[in-house]
């Protein structure tokens, strides 16, 4: 398939089309075996309506796709996704209109995953702390800063810690801690705020300490929001509701949390953490 974003989307689409005609299925037919209105199939065939991972696989199990065909299209879909889902692209404008996609993607859904290896989850980063994340950002990817709105917007995604509807997990590693992209007088005020977090009822909040043996290798960070799973890499970001990747990345959270150090003992590792940054750059005297 040729390598041109638009291009591909709608060889994609043609080839979704000719999967259907050669199941023998006119456009009605399909919609009704999928249970979706035909006007659905029409859009994504005409390239007028991106299809989601779920309904690439719906559609492919449809048509009884053989397994390489099958695996050649979700490969393609994922490619495209990659392509679309480049920092370049996505942060065009800045950051804040992908923080306003995290806030209404995290607004909609129950429950919330996250994972991570080198930054503090953004769901409970304090204000200055963000701004330097924002900074760094848009200085590797040559983007717009706007980083009042998207520091404004993150703060504001916040509000979900408090819904007492959602389950929200956050699993982070010590490294986080360890290495820092702020000032250390920042980082020690962002500890205080995930001391904080220890005890609050919507979520459960854990850190994997450096010195441990862990069950399997994450190799990013990730985030599993609702039926949704979030992957950043350093050139672009993966968002994808297969079935198979949700699976993949739930598997993968539940293993991981078995080596987390919760309540009490995240509590000591946080504030073995503080003394440390405390001691070292001689800010005791401001605690």
């Amino acid at each position: 398939m040729s390598s041109t974003p638009d291009k591909r989307r709608v060889e994609f689409a043609d080839e979704l089309r000719f999967l259907r005609i050669g199941a023998g299925l006119n456009g009605k037919e399909f919609a009704d075996r999928l249970g979706w209105h035909p006007s659905k199939v029409s859009k994504i065939e005409n390239n007028r309506q991106d299809p989601t991972d779920a309904d690439v696989a719906a559609w492919l199990d449809a048509v009884e796709a053989p397994a390489p065909v099958a695996t050649r299209m979700r490969d393609e879909l994922r490619g495209m996704r990659i392509e679309t889902n480049s920092w370049k692209n996505r942060l065009r404008k800045g950051h804040g209109d992908r923080q306003r996609y995290s806030v209404e993607v995290e607004g909609a859904a129950t429950r919330i995953r996250a994972f991570e290896l080198m930054v503090v989850p953004g769901l409970v980063q304090i204000a200055e702390y963000a701004r330097h994340v924002f900074v760094t950002a848009a200085e590797l990817q040559e983007t717009p800063p706007d980083t009042d709105e998207a520091v404004r917007i993150r703060l504001e995604r916040q509000r979900v810690l408090y819904d007492s509807t959602k389950s929200i997990e956050l699993l982070m590693c010590e490294s986080a801690l360890r290495y820092f992209v702020c000032p250390p007088d920042v980082m020690l005020a962002q500890i205080d705020r995930l001391l904080a977090l220890i005890g609050l009822a919507a979520v459960r909040f854990g850190i994997i300490p450096l010195d441990t043996v862990l069950p399997s290798v994450p190799t990013n960070g990730f985030w599993i929001v609702g039926h949704r799973v979030l992957v950043e890499t350093v050139d672009s970001e993966i968002d994808t509701d297969s079935p198979v990747d949700l699976a993949t990345y739930h598997k993968l959270a539940d293993s991981l949390w078995t080596v987390a150090a919760e309540g009490d003992d995240a509590r000591r590792v946080l504030m073995r953490c503080a003394a440390a940054i405390a001691e070292k750059y001689d800010l005791n005297h401001k605690r």
